[in-house]
């Protein structure tokens, strides 16, 4: 007997029922074990142990590579490469096609910064899939590192880009959890132009950190001319619905090496005191 383990190993069990006689018994539902049944796991009712073990898996696995800290790259699936930009849907995400190798550029110099501490820190993580996010996978590639994607399961636009690396390559289906991962080990958040889900994941980092839920990690808005076009970030503060100071909470930088310099000159500083009743 393993002392180690002294129980039956749950993968035993799992092997052993293929073998057992195929009776109507056998075949019934309620025969198969719980955690091998996937009917019984995508109950309404099972919806906690889901959203548990999305949460388990990606994190177990990086801790056991030894992965403690991440840069996030979040920015739009529909921005083109330079080489593809004639392709575009439209004139402004042709023109927006520069941000592909500014991404890939940065994506590339921090993972030679990552090389120094033997792929634990400073690794990049996407969304896995194309645009900025594939940009991103790609520059760790030209560095000769690894880096993270985190796919979600979506009606369209979502797979796997070919330069995430293989063994950090992970597939959600709740967006929450997902969240979580981007930002659980952050070091640095890159924000890219992008549509809704891009906003919503800047909105969501810069909240948790407004309110005291994180700690402050550098906020970076590459191309302040697309983001002034579509935000009046000012009026937010003059309405009152932000304060001031919370305009400190992020920086525009245009190009990669921009964004490399004020990650590797931030200080860090005390979370915010939360904000009651969040």
């Amino acid at each position: 007997m393993n002392r180690r383990h002294p129980l039956r190993h749950a993968r035993a069990d799992r092997k052993a029922i293929r073998d057992v006689p195929d009776t109507p018994q056998t075949r019934a539902p309620q025969y198969r074990l719980a955690f091998a049944d996937d009917d019984f796991l995508c109950r309404e009712e099972l919806r906690p142990v889901r959203l548990q073990l999305e949460l388990l898996k990606p994190q177990m696995h990086l801790d056991a590579l030894g992965i403690d800290s991440t840069i996030v790259l979040f920015g739009g699936a529909r921005i083109p490469s330079p080489a593809e930009r004639d392709k575009a849907r439209t004139k402004t995400l042709a023109e927006l096609s520069h941000f592909y190798e500014e991404a890939r550029e940065f994506s590339r110099l921090m993972t030679l910064k990552s090389l120094q501490s033997d792929g634990r820190e400073h690794v990049i993580v996407t969304g896995g899939g194309p645009g900025v996010m594939e940009a991103g996978n790609r520059g760790a590639v030209d560095a000769g590192g690894r880096s993270i994607g985190l796919n979600i399961v979506l009606p369209h636009e979502q797979a796997p880009n070919e330069y995430v690396t293989p063994e950090l390559c992970f597939n959600f289906h709740y967006f929450a959890i997902r969240k979580m991962h981007f930002l659980m080990r952050a070091s640095a958040i890159c924000v890219f132009p992008g549509g809704f889900g891009t906003l919503d994941e800047l909105f969501e980092s810069l909240t948790l950190i407004q309110t005291g839920r994180m700690q402050p990690v550098p906020v970076l808005l590459f191309g302040r001319a697309f983001w002034d076009s579509i935000l009046n970030w000012e009026a937010l503060a003059e309405a009152g619905t932000i304060s001031a100071d919370d305009l400190e909470l992020f920086n525009f930088v245009e190009s990669a090496a921009d964004a490399v310099q004020v990650i590797e000159s931030w200080q860090d500083i005390p979370a915010r005191e939360a904000i009651p009743g969040r």
